[in-house]
C-alpha cells in the first residue's frame, strides 16, 4: 500500500514539475517575442542563452542587435505586438531541455531614403533572401516592405541558465551559428533543426 501512495506522489510531482516548466518556457517566449516588439535590447540580451551571450560580449550583442532593428539604411518594427506561438515537445538530450518554437512575425522596413523603382525591386530580393521568404511587398507610399515569415526560436533549459528557460533566435544570422557551434548534430538531428 505504501508503494502505490509513493508511486501516486512521484506521479503528481513529476506531472506537477513538467507543467511548470510548460508554463514558465511558455511565459519567458511570451517576453522574448514581447521585447522584440518593444525593442527592449536589454531584455533580448537577458533572455538569450548564457554561453553564446558570454562568447560574443554582452555589449556587442546589445549594439548589433540595436543596429539589426535601426541604422541608417531603415528601421525594423513587428508589427503585432501579440502573436500565437507554436511549440514543439520538450526534448531532454544529454542533460539539458529543447523546445522548438515556430511564430509567423509580421514585420516592416522603412527605409531612409526614397528608393526609385530599381532600389525597390534590389531591396525586395534582398529582403526575401534575408528573410527567407517570398512575401514580400514593397508599399511606395510609405516607402516600407511588408514582409511575413516563420521565425524559429530554440528554448534552452540546463546548468548555465540558472532555473530558466533561454533562448536562440534563428532569425540572427549570428545567434544561429552560435548554436551551430554550441550544440552536436544530435541535437539539431533530435530536434529537426538541420534539414
Amino acid at each position: 500500500m505504501k508503494s502505490k501512495y509513493l508511486t501516486l506522489l512521484f506521479l503528481f510531482l513529476t506531472c506537477n514539475s513538467f507543467s511548470q516548466s510548460i508554463e514558465t518556457l511558455k511565459t519567458s517566449a511570451q517576453k522574448l517575442y514581447e521585447a522584440n516588439f518593444l525593442m527592449d535590447f536589454e531584455a533580448i540580451v537577458q533572455l538569450s542563452y548564457p554561453p553564446m551571450v558570454s562568447n560574443i560580449g554582452k555589449e556587442i550583442m546589445l549594439e548589433k542587435t540595436e543596429l539589426h532593428y535601426e541604422n541608417e539604411e531603415y528601421r525594423l518594427r513587428y508589427q503585432l505586438q501579440n502573436v500565437p506561438l507554436q511549440y514543439a515537445p520538450i526534448k531532454k538530450i544529454n542533460e539539458k531541455s529543447f523546445c522548438v518554437i515556430s511564430i509567423r512575425i509580421p514585420k516592416r522596413y522603412f527605409f531612409e531614403t526614397k528608393l526609385t523603382t530599381e532600389q525597390a525591386t534590389e531591396k525586395n530580393t534582398w529582403l526575401q533572401e534575408v528573410n527567407n521568404t517570398k512575401e514580400v511587398t514593397f508599399e511606395p507610399n510609405r516607402n516600407s516592405f511588408n514582409v511575413k515569415k516563420m521565425t524559429t526560436y530554440v528554448a534552452v533549459w540546463d546548468e548555465t541558465t540558472n532555473g530558466e528557460w533561454k533562448f536562440f533566435n534563428f532569425d540572427n544570422a549570428e545567434q544561429l551559428a552560435a548554436f551551430n557551434a554550441l550544440f552536436e548534430e544530435n541535437v539539431k538531428s533530435a530536434l529537426g533543426l538541420n534539414k
